[in-house]
Parts: C-alpha cells; structure tokens; sequence
C-alpha cells in the first residue's frame, strides 16, 4: 500500500514511455501533483505531457529525489530499480514502485477490472474497449500503450466509475530485479488473450515460459471472472484446457469460436463482420481500421462490452467510430499522392499483419517499409522470421538494430544481415546507415501513388519530419 504520507505527490522516473505517459496522466486527472524525468531525446509523449501541465526534468540524478518528492515510481527502462533517481528514493525510504507493481496497486481499488493481454493486439483492443464504453457513458478509467487513441485523447484517463481498462504487459517488472511479468501484478475480473507467441527472449527461454506465464496471469483473475480467448491461436487453444480458475468466451475465424467471425467484407473505407454464435447470426459490425486482424480485436472489445451490458447495436453504433491510435497503422502525412503511415509491429506475425492490411489499402500501388529492427536479442533469436515477413512489400529499407537499454551490442547480428536473409525470400530489402542515406535512396525511388510506412518499436518517428519534406518536394515536382 502506499505510505499515508506520501500526500499527493508523485514522480515518475522515465516518464516519457507510453505506459508512464499514461499513469502520469491518470494520476494528474485524479487531482494528484506529477513531475518526473526523463532523457532529454524527442519523444512521442512530449506534447501530451506538456498539455498536461506536468514538469519533466532532464536526466537523471539523485539530486531530483528528496523527501517532498512523495510517491516515486520508475519505469523499467533507464535500469529501473537500479536508476540513480530510483536508488536515491529507496535511501530516503519513500514509497517506490516499479511501474507494473503499482498498476496492480492502483487497479486493486477497482471493482471491475478489465485487462487485455497477448503479443500482439492488445493495444487496439484496450483502446477499443475504452472508445465504446466511453462513448456509452461509463466513464472509464483506462492506461492503455500508446500515446493517444484518436476521438478520446491521452491513453491514461481517470474516471469516474468502476471500471479501469488496463493494457496487460507479460514484460518483467525490473529485468535487473524483478522477474516477475507484470501482468501478474493484476487481478481482472475480465481478462482477454489475444494470442500467444515466443518474444522477449532477453527473458523467456521458449515459448512454454511463455504460456506458463499467461495460464500464472489467468490465475490471479477474480472468481467467477471472464476470460475471452482468441481460439484461431494455437498456443490460446493450448492453453485453454489448462484454466481452471475463470469462465472462458472463445472468439476467432475458427468453427470452434463460441463467436466466429463468419463473413467479412470490405465497403466504403469500412471492413465489414458477420459474427455469428451457434451458427446464428447475433450481429455485423463495421471497423475503420484495416487489417483481419483488427476484425479480432474488434470482436473481442465487443465482448467484453456486453459483457458490461451493452447489447450488439450498441457497440455496433460505437465501434464504427473507432479510427485507431498512435503507431497502430497510423496515418501520418497524406500528400497528393504519397502517403507515409507509421505502425508499432517489431514481431514477425505483427509485420505480416500490418502488411496484408497495407496491401489491401495500396493495392496495386508501391508499398515501401523503412524498418527498424527492435533489440539484438529479438532480431537474433527471429532472424529466419522476420526474413520472411516482408513479401508483401514492394520495397523495404532495413535501418541499423534499435538496442534495448538492457542489452549489449551482439556482432553476431546486424541489420546488414537481415537484409541478406529477407533478399532470399524477395528481392526487395536494401539496408541504410541512417535517415541520411535512406531519404536518397527514397529519392530515387518514389512513384506516384506510393505509401510509405515506417515500422519498428524504436525512434523511427523522428524521421517523419524529413520524410514529410520530401514527399511534400515530390508533391511541388508533379
């Protein structure tokens, strides 16, 4: 629990990331003074922090932490409970909480919570959750992990209610020390697993670590709660007989899902959904934002809002309005006739997806990725993988290795080699050494009717600007 007199005041340290982002302004909407720090690099969060009125010092160094700072919370980047401001919090015995740890804490005061993991798409189907009950009155809080979600705002909201929409991490708390995933901090009474796949292996040795840790974070639910599985999933189908501790709704394409995605379509800038239970029809829904995929995540925010009463036309109505958050295949700048999106995918199933979705939207049009590899470890640990990811693009500029601040530079792998592994499967990857090199290259090769994406978990957003220049220059030359 949190120190009686600790008052109001909380800092942040590595305040910048989009899940501390989000509980900044979660804290700050609840009445409480934020501050904290950061590296003094451009981030995504700026704008929404500066908005939010909450001060941001730069760097990091003891003397930022005394004893009014009140409650210090640290992200687990920056060397977590090993940061110098974290260290110096620990010395002065204040209240400390690495940041999955006290997301548990915060959402224990709730009484309904609703956590949505997986490896992919957990994201996007927080933030569609958090759309259509807001938009149906309930007032939610939510901390979602991205920066925005388009028609609400920030990603952290405080509300007035008793619902708290928590995106669900399996990441560890601390890698330096706590190994424990940060989902495991949460007791939802409504759970969701979008899928399962082999990631983080700075962490997780194989993949039966993996769903080990998700049949651990089933078992800290709510009695009587709801789990909603993505049955399509081999390692959720797996898992499945493994629950012993929830109700379970399955959703998916599959013949098996207790609602299935029966049909679908695309019309008028909408994909369109029959979903059906039982072999009957319950209700069709329309999603803006591209990609089967978002199909799924679209079908299982619907159920967990009628799990809080909403009936089908209800969240139908809501959901069509839902037109995505940041980094989830965002469109950033559209020209005459080039457009540059931006999209989070840094796994190899995240990729494909976002491609076929990309694909569907071009068409016969040049589709170029600048990709930016996330972590040595993923990258080494996936090499074949993400080789085989990018078919579906025309072309593909693969920049240097995005290093996680946990990890070493490992010369047994570099971005120079994936580019000589994806050349394998389609001729079409070329690596550049910096935004320097890939905007002439690009020069070189933009067409008219082009879309450009950039993809990866790392800083590729601060290319956009110069990305915007050129196709504004490519727009002045037609």
């Amino acid at each position: 629990m949190v120190k009686k007199n600790s008052g109001n005041k909380y800092y942040l340290v590595g305040i910048k990331g989009v899940a501390m982002t989000a509980m900044a302004v979660y804290l700050k909407q609840k009445g409480m003074h934020v501050e904290g720090s950061d590296v003094e690099v451009k981030f995504q969060t700026d704008k929404i922090l500066y908005e939010a009125g909450i001060k941001i010092k730069s760097g990091f160094t003891a003397a930022n932490i005394d004893a009014s700072k009140g409650v210090v919370i640290s992200t687990g980047a920056h060397g977590g409970a090993t940061n110098i401001e974290s260290r110096q919090a620990q010395k002065l015995g204040l209240p400390f909480y690495m940041h999955g740890r006290f997301l548990g804490l915060e959402t224990s005061f709730y009484r309904d919570v609703i956590a949505v993991s997986g490896c992919h798409g957990k994201t996007t189907t927080s933030a569609m959750t958090a759309f259509v009950l807001s938009a149906a009155g309930f007032d939610p809080s939510y901390a979602v992990g991205t920066a925005y979600i388009n028609g609400l705002g920030p990603a952290g909201h405080f509300g007035h209610s008793k619902y708290f929409i928590a995106e669900a991490d399996e990441y560890v708390t601390c890698p330096i020390t706590d190994n424990t995933p940060r989902f495991h901090y949460l007791a939802p009474k409504t759970a969701v697993i979008t899928n399962i796949e082999y990631d983080h292996p700075d962490i997780y040795p194989d993949l039966e670590n993996v769903i080990n840790a998700y049949i651990e974070f089933t078992r800290k639910m709510k009695p009587g709660g709801l789990l909603i599985a993505c049955i399509d999933d081999p390692q959720v189908s797996q898992l499945l007989p493994r629950i012993d501790s929830a109700r379970v709704i399955t959703y998916g394409f599959s013949r098996r899902a207790d609602f299935r995605i029966e049909k679908f379509y695309q019309s008028h800038g909408f994909q369109f959904a029959k979903i059906t239970a039982r072999n009957l029809t319950v209700s069709e829904l329309m999603v803006k934002v591209p990609g089967k995929h978002n199909l799924l995540n679209a079908l299982a925010a619907a159920l967990i809002c009628r799990e809080y009463g909403l009936n089908w036309t209800s969240i139908k109505d809501k959901l069509k309005n839902f037109s995505g958050s940041s980094r989830r295949f965002e469109l950033i700048f559209k020209g005459k006739k080039l457009s540059l999106y931006d999209d989070y995918a840094h796994h190899p199933t995240e990729i494909k997806a976002t491609l076929n979705a990309a694909r569907s939207l071009a068409g016969r049009r040049l589709l170029i990725v600048i990709f930016q590899p996330h972590t040595f470890s993923r990258t080494k640990r996936l090499l074949n993988s993400f080789a085989s990811s990018f078919i579906e693009a025309d072309k593909v500029l693969v920049a240097d290795i995005f290093p996680s601040a946990r990890e070493q530079p490992d010369p047994a792998v570099s971005s120079v080699l994936l580019t000589d592994e994806m050349n394998k499967y389609k001729r079409n990857a070329r690596y550049v050494s910096g935004q320097k090199n890939a905007l002439k290259y690009l020069t070189n090769i933009l067409s008219e009717d082009s879309i450009l994406i950039t993809m990866g978990a790392g800083d590729l957003y601060t290319w956009h600007d110069n990305l915007i220049s050129l196709i504004k220059k490519y727009d002045r030359e037609l």
